[in-house]
């Protein structure tokens, strides 16, 4: 086991993960632009985005049980050079087929894709990093994603506002062949698991072990993946579409002016998730797991002070400010948390099984977040004129929550294994 962060496994790892999550960020930014400047469907658009989503649940799973059955670094190589091949044969087809068919396709085998990688990726971590480090290993892949979902979409946009798709495909397609290239030199620690048995009685019993393991050997995970859960349908969701609805709709600017500062807000939330991920790794030492509900205490009260402003004050540019900054706030605190727990459980997790645990969490967690939009999207239909009840009922059910996390936690050791 290396004794230091950043070894040669991880950093090539890290340097990895870089170019290929801002290829990824930047190609699923420009197709779906791509078909909205071509169709002017905004129904369209949403439609495809919706269907795109699909694959990403449904081989997260499938992925955790490759990533505990197959070296995590061949996984990662073979579908970087995928992902490249699958949009090398976009660009060939883009032409001579019907784009909607062919956009969609692509989009769900791209989101697909990366729902079977991540599991890897997380695996990978407690295998290629000293127990120590684990929080400051997770802060820097979180930082990166971060980072990549914020510049990928402003490389992109330039490079496609100014010169088009094309350009936009080969750049990508260049990032996925090269980070699989560098990962082939990434070695980590692999040992074959058992394989009797056909795949369907292979993927039955990994599903069987992992679900036991999460529910009835360490229920403070599944108590936590509830709460996760409750976090992404009541806090994130809010967020997600209060955000622009809050900011084009309802607070008092000029059109043209709310669309320009809705981009802003957007950047401000991404900018939310660098920092928190960025603290994460600096304060890693000083956070401990049984205080981490403070954090859900901390985004709930970031609320407050937005659904006073909605209800006492009438100045658009006020309101969007308060707005602003609570978002903002709320980002941070949650992705320390996010940090925070998922180390917990890579260090609970035994080796042979923390891929499938992994990804089982992030689809437990994944699937909680349309529910929410949903349920926010009818909420502030209903309660038009007066959005800032929604603002304060998600506060609400937000510490509700945060008392869960610190029930789960309180009394729980701190995880230090030696792997």
């Amino acid at each position: 086991m290396n004794q230091k962060l950043f070894s040669k496994d991880f950093t090539l790892v890290v340097i990895g993960q870089i170019i290929s999550l801002f290829g990824n960020a930047t190609v699923r930014f420009a197709l779906p632009l791509y078909l909205l400047n071509l169709t002017g469907s905004s129904a369209l658009y949403g439609t495809v985005m919706a269907c795109a989503f699909i694959p990403s649940i449904l081989l997260s799973p499938v992925g955790g049980i490759i990533a505990d059955r197959v070296n995590k670094r061949n996984v990662m190589v073979i579908l970087d050079f995928f992902t490249a091949a699958v949009i090398l044969l976009f660009s060939l087809l883009m032409q001579g087929v019907n784009l909607v068919v062919l956009l969609t396709a692509t989009l769900m085998i791209l989101y697909g894709i990366a729902g079977a990688y991540q599991p890897s990726v997380q695996a990978s971590i407690p295998a290629l990093v000293n127990a120590e480090y684990i929080m400051e290993a997770n802060s820097v892949v979180n930082t990166i994603s971060s980072f990549a979902g914020l510049m990928g979409p402003v490389l992109g946009g330039i490079l496609y506002s100014a010169y088009g798709l094309a350009p936009v495909l080969w750049v990508c397609m260049g990032c996925f062949v090269f980070s699989a290239v560098m990962e082939i030199f990434i070695h980590i620690p692999y040992q074959k698991p058992d394989s009797a048995g056909n795949i369907w009685q292979i993927v039955r019993r990994d599903f069987a072990e992992s679900f036991r393991f999460i529910c009835k050997d360490n229920p403070v995970i599944g108590k936590a993946v509830l709460a996760a859960c409750g976090i992404n349908l009541f806090l994130t969701s809010m967020i997600t579409v209060a955000l622009p609805y809050l900011v084009t709709e309802v607070i008092d600017l000029e059109t043209a002016r709310a669309n320009r500062l809705y981009g802003f807000a957007q950047g401000i939330l991404a900018a939310g998730g660098l920092a928190g991920g960025i603290c994460a790794g600096i304060f890693a030492k000083k956070l401990s797991i049984q205080k981490s509900g403070r954090l859900i205490v901390m985004s709930a009260v970031c609320l407050l002070p937005v659904g006073a402003s909605l209800f006492l004050v009438k100045s658009g540019m006020i309101n969007y400010v308060v707005l602003t900054i609570g978002c903002f706030t709320v980002m941070v605190c949650a992705t320390v948390f996010n940090v925070q727990v998922l180390s917990f459980f890579q260090l609970l997790t035994p080796a042979h099984l923390i891929g499938k645990v992994m990804a089982l969490i992030f689809t437990a967690a994944m699937c909680a977040q349309p529910f929410g939009n949903a349920l926010y999207g009818v909420l502030f239909e209903i309660c038009q004129g007066m959005e800032w009840v929604v603002v304060l009922f998600a506060c609400v059910v937000s510490m509700l929550i945060a008392v869960g996390v610190w029930r789960i936690f309180e009394g729980v050791a701190e995880q230090n294994p030696e792997r």
